[in-house]
């Protein structure tokens, strides 16, 4: 059996960090609940903590920006399945009851199953689940944040609450587990998409938007869709992000995306890349950065695609991504193939 800590964290962990595996932008689903008569299941995974309009209401009474389910008046108590966007080792859980205070469920508990592509059971009791939560306490209106030590890479988990209510958002952090066994040498993929496990993992400022949305799927879907920094005021300025790749790889072609940003895109941006394979410190300054575009034009609201312009192939871990002097840019793509 293994240890898992269940006391509960106050301040935002660590784990933050990871890869929300189980966010519906990156493609997770919530497939079953056994009640979601006032607040639809599917709001579980949605971005943000969610929000509250006083005065809005449905024929079922309150609207809340969640997953509620209807007073219990039988013995049991309610739970959902939530499909990870893809499979994954568990850090961490945040189980958010933002703005509901009256109708919070007191407890949860997590479990964890593993399933092979397109298995979905009509009885999901059937499915060999494995506790990786122990049924732990809920504040109202908070973010209550656990850790998980189980080592196994899950495709979906169950959400139980104790005995009924409402939970706003369900979050999972963790990594991606991909098979690259299975990937061919010459199989082109992107290098620096969240699904295959790329994580953006520091910058200089995310002043207006995160840095995570760096690597998500598709385009952006509006101007907070990306990563902008502020407005910076001090001559020759430059910010920065890094991210480390989904694996080691050599690099064939860029796509810097300025989606929705009109004015407010860098006006410039180079690109920077360090083979630290394993070991090392993309943060320290005794890191080596090797130039893989110098600076280049951008232009507003467009995808710039750059192939015979790369300078280098690698192979690189980590990238570096540079805007000159500020500004927004909503998906960063790194295509190429794994170094061998």
């Amino acid at each position: 059996m293994n240890h898992i800590v269940t006391e509960t964290i106050k301040e935002e962990p660590e784990f933050c960090r990871c890869t929300d595996l189980a966010a519906e932008r990156l493609g997770g689903e919530v497939l079953y609940a056994t009640d979601d008569f006032f607040a639809e299941k599917e709001n579980l995974i949605k971005p943000g903590r969610g929000i509250f309009i006083a005065d809005k209401y449905t024929d079922r009474g309150k609207w809340m920006d969640g997953w509620e389910s209807r007073r219990k008046r039988v013995p049991g108590h309610d739970w959902a399945v939530i499909k990870l966007a893809t499979s994954g080792v568990i850090r961490g859980f945040d189980i958010d009851t933002h703005f509901f205070l009256g109708n919070h469920p007191p407890f949860a508990s997590v479990e964890g199953a593993t399933l092979p592509h397109g298995h979905e059971p009509s009885d999901w009791d059937s499915i060999n689940w494995q506790e990786i939560l122990p049924k732990s306490p809920l504040d109202p209106g908070s973010r209550n944040f656990y850790s998980c030590t189980a080592p196994e890479a899950f495709t979906h988990l169950r959400l139980h609450i104790y005995p009924d209510g409402g939970v706003a958002r369900f979050k999972v952090y963790g990594d991606v587990s991909k098979d690259w066994s299975a990937i061919g040498k010459d199989e082109v993929v992107d290098l620096a998409a969240a699904k295959n496990g790329a994580l953006p993992i520091a910058c200089n400022d995310m002043f207006f938007s995160s840095m995570a949305n760096l690597t998500m799927p598709g385009r952006g879907v509006n101007m907070g869709d990306g990563w902008e920094t502020k407005r910076n005021r001090t001559p020759g300025n430059r910010d920065w992000v890094i991210l480390q790749l989904a694996t080691r790889g050599q690099i064939q072609e860029i796509l810097v995306d300025t989606c929705h940003f009109k004015g407010n895109y860098p006006d410039r941006f180079s690109l920077e890349g360090a083979d630290l394979s394993g070991y090392g410190d993309p943060l320290s300054d005794q890191t080596t950065w090797t130039t893989i575009m110098p600076e280049t034009k951008l232009s507003p609201d467009a995808e710039h695609k750059y192939g015979t312009e790369v300078l280098t192939n690698g192979p690189f871990t980590h990238i570096r991504l540079n805007i000159f002097p500020d500004g927004g840019v909503s998906r960063l793509r790194i295509f190429g193939t794994k170094a061998i």
